[in-house]
């Protein structure tokens, strides 16, 4: 007869945070479950924010996705450890920045104490990151921001709008200049100068790129 295998999920020897960490490294990406027992179980919170710094490639990366998801359904629970995911801004691990930045944006909503504007210069300065990617983020949650914190459009747009000044591989720069046009799109009505957006779409819309260009001619089909 074949035994059968009992899972971490009903072994009555592990303790609940020795299941959720069996769990995170299972092969399968549970991470949707996992994020969810969470939320259901804040107490079990602490085990997902210390295993971030794991060794195991699949358990830290897994912990943070994790995050992220508990970061877009219930950030409140995750706004006591504000520091913590500050302090991941100075990861060296890509992988973890990337998450910490959209953490953070997520948390914005909940941030009733603006905690958010001591942290702001910091965040921004990634839009000069030698990764096109980890700028990428930045631009992408600006949308989040904006949305969460509308007293900061203004200084968020000008922002967008010289990041064509950042020194970079053409092609990058105008992938970042599409995705700051998918925010100024969102947020056309609150903008203030809408001529220098509308200037930004017309030399957007000389890439060489053709997504870009295409997404610029539609903008400025759309708001001119």
């Amino acid at each position: 007869m074949t035994r059968k295998t009992e899972g971490p999920d009903n072994d009555p020897d592990l303790s609940k945070e020795e299941k959720i960490l069996l769990l995170i490294d299972q092969k399968a990406d549970l991470s949707e479950e996992i994020a969810q027992v969470i939320m259901e179980e804040p107490q079990l919170l602490d085990t997902v924010l210390q295993s971030i710094y794991s060794e195991t490639g699949r358990v830290k990366f897994r912990c943070a996705k994790i995050l992220k998801i508990i970061s877009l359904k219930k950030p409140e629970i995750l706004m006591e450890h504000w520091n913590f995911f500050v302090n991941l801004l100075e990861s060296e691990n890509k992988i973890i920045l990337w998450n910490a930045l959209d953490i953070i944006a997520n948390l914005t909503a909940v941030d009733q104490e603006h905690k958010f504007d001591d942290v702001y210069p910091h965040y921004y300065k990634f839009l000069e990151d030698e990764s096109m990617v980890t700028a990428a983020h930045v631009v992408e949650n600006s949308d989040q921001i904006i949305t969460n914190r509308p007293d900061l459009e203004g200084e968020i747009t000008l922002k967008l709008l010289d990041i064509n000044k950042i020194p970079r591989d053409g092609e990058c720069a105008d992938i970042l200049s599409g995705k700051a046009l998918g925010v100024f799109d969102k947020h056309y009505k609150s903008i203030d100068d809408k001529k220098k957006v509308l200037e930004f779409a017309l030399n957007a819309s000389q890439s060489k790129r053709n997504a870009t260009k295409i997404r610029a001619d539609k903008f400025m089909k759309k708001h001119d």
